[in-house]
Parts: C-alpha cells; structure tokens; sequence
C-alpha cells in the first residue's frame, strides 16, 4: 500500500489548551484567498484561518457557546466561504437529552447560523436555521455554498414522528434563511437515523444532496438534485450493491464537483467505495468515516482503518498517520488538498499534492 506524495509539507498541530476539552471534528473550507476551519470543543465552537493555505494557522476563535455541543460521530460544525463572508453551522442546546440512545444530544437541539465579515475575527450573533424549535435536536446536518452569496442547509429532522431530510436556503451570505421544506421522507417512515447528510453545488448553481435512506431493510446512499429552480427531483440509489443492516452504521460520506463531474464516496458494510452516477462503483479500501475532495482534474479521499488515516488518489494509497479520527479534506485552489483530522484531542493539518 503505497503512493507517492510528489511533495511533502509539514504536519500542522493546534493543541486544545485543556485536556477536558479537545478539539473535536475539524471541518474545512476554502477560497483562493482564505482556508478556514471549524471545529468543536467541549460547550464552544471554534475557528482557526490561514493566509498561507494551510502552511499556518491563526489561534483559534471561539465564535458560539451552549451547555450542549453535540461533537460525536460527524455532530460537529460545519464551516462554507462565500464571497464576502465565511459562515460557521453548528446544532446546539441548553439541555442534554439522557435517553438510552441520546447520551451527549441536546433535546431541545437547533441548527444555527453564524456569520464573519472580517476573516474570521469577529462574529455574528447566532441565527436559528430550523424553524420547528427542537427539531434538530439529532445534531447531523450539512453546510454548501456556492462560492458567492448563497448556501444550502440539510439535516435530519425530527418534528415529526421518525426522521426525515429537511433544508433551507440562504440567499444573503446566512444572514437570513428560507422557510424549511421537506427534502425526503422515506415511505418506510424513516431515513437512516444516524448518519449525516452530505451536500455541494455543481459549477452551474445546481445542488446536489446525498443521504443514507432506509428502505427495505437496506442502508444505502442516495442522490437528490435540485437545478436552478430549486426544486428537488427524485431520489436515486448510489451504488450497485445493497446493505442489509437493521441499525444504524452512523457513517456518512462524502460529495464533490468537479470539471462537470459528480463525484460520491460513501461505506456499505466494511468497505469504502467512490461513486458516480452513471458509472460503475469502484472500490477504495476497508474502513469507514471517509472523506472526499475533487479539484483540478483530481478527486483524493481520506478514510480510517483500525485507527490509521489512509490517503488515496489516482487507484493509490499511501498511510498517512498512524493515529487519527474523523478526517476531513479540501481542495485548494490552484492545485494542491488540504487534510484535516483528530489526533488525541488535538487537531493536525497537512497539505498534500499527489
């Protein structure tokens, strides 16, 4: 298991200051002038930019706090550049839930939207994207932008007996969202419990949304596109094969655009695989919790196998580091990923060129 980095840079670590309190699911963006990351970290949400794309990092900025910032499996916050801003999404509560299956989950959990003008520096005061008060209270939701003024919201709602996708837009760099409208709704009467949603634009303004359904007994990935109209078409199913699992792998995935390409990776049982629709799937590795980027011409993944991060690109893998969780990827502009992962309460970066 081998490939070639045609350059090698240097590990970054930003060390939460106290142990009780790690730095939890580093998320990325990034804009030909700013990479920003966002993450987690006991009651607060953080930031951290770079000027150097990557080679450094400012010290981070706790931009939100609440007595419950779910940070498990894929919880965390999610970060979006658009022209004038950078916009931050996180679920949040004031009350832990303390059923069986809820330990560390607001009850009364909302998504929120924060918003910086100024790089990151300073922050807005949060705005509720959910407009059913609680119904968020899972805690996995995705974030895209456009890159200019608009974002896209999705997460797994639960106003309703069982769960179901639900989105809404903003047209003003997150200042302001729309009324929520149903994405999804499985007619098993539930989608997939605990695994997040994925979401990204496409170089023309259409969005597409990718989800694990439950139907039929089976957990697979499917793909809703929505045009200029904003209206979503049918769901399709990702992937030739089928997962036959009555629980909840709380595992998503990952979507990306690219030269007119739409590019999915996502876990069915023990393996990885890379999708695009219309082609046929193709297998990456063993594992789970992978992560995906495509830019320039290139796609590159990231994924854990019994606790190292792997790296792949081109059909190659290469380990990364030996100890890591929850990894997270970008593609530069101008060429060039940067990774991003958990390493024993801290957070290291690296930039990779393959």
């Amino acid at each position: 298991m081998r490939l070639i980095l045609l350059s090698a840079f240097a590990v970054v670590k930003l060390m939460s200051p106290a142990p009780d309190t790690p730095y939890r699911e580093p998320q990325l963006a990034a804009s030909p002038k700013l990479v920003a990351m966002a993450f987690g970290s006991g009651t607060g949400v953080y930031v951290a930019t770079s000027a150097d794309r990557g080679e450094t990092f400012s010290q981070p900025v706790r931009i939100a706090e609440s007595p419950v910032v779910p940070l498990s499996r894929h919880r965390g916050p999610r970060i979006a550049i658009v022209a004038d801003a950078i916009v931050v999404t996180a679920v949040v509560g004031k009350t832990e839930a303390h059923s069986e299956h809820s330990h560390g989950l607001p009850s009364d959990g909302d998504l929120f939207a924060w918003k910086s003008v100024d790089n990151g520096r300073t922050w807005s005061k949060g705005v509720r994207v959910n407009d059913v008060s609680a119904a968020a209270r899972e805690g996995l939701h995705t974030l895209a932008s456009d890159g200019r003024g608009t974002l896209y919201a999705a997460w797994l709602d639960l106003r309703k007996e069982g769960t179901r996708l639900y989105g809404a837009w903003s047209a003003d760099s997150g200042a302001t969202w729309s009324k929520n409208a149903l994405v999804y709704e499985s007619p098993d009467g539930t989608i997939c419990q605990c695994c997040h949603p994925s979401a990204a634009f496409d170089e023309h303004g259409g969005l597409d949304v990718m989800f694990r359904n439950c139907l039929g007994g089976s957990r697979d990935f499917y793909l809703l596109h929505a045009g200029a109209n904003r209206q979503f078409g049918k769901a399709e199913k990702l992937g030739t094969g089928t997962w036959k699992i009555n629980a909840c792998p709380m595992d998503g995935g990952g979507i990306a655009h690219d030269g007119g390409r739409t590019v999915t990776a996502w876990r069915r049982g023990e393996e990885l695989f890379l999708d695009e629709p219309g082609h046929q799937e193709q297998k990456l590795g063993d594992g789970k919790d992978v992560a995906l980027a495509a830019g320039g011409g290139r796609v590159a993944a990231l994924w854990i196998k019994e606790s190292k991060l792997l790296a792949w690109s081109a059909g190659k893998t290469e380990v990364l580091a030996e100890q890591a969780a929850f990894p997270n990827l970008v593609a530069l502009p101008g060429g060039g990923f940067l990774a991003a992962w958990e390493d024993d309460g801290a957070i290291k970066t690296q930039t990779l060129r393959f």
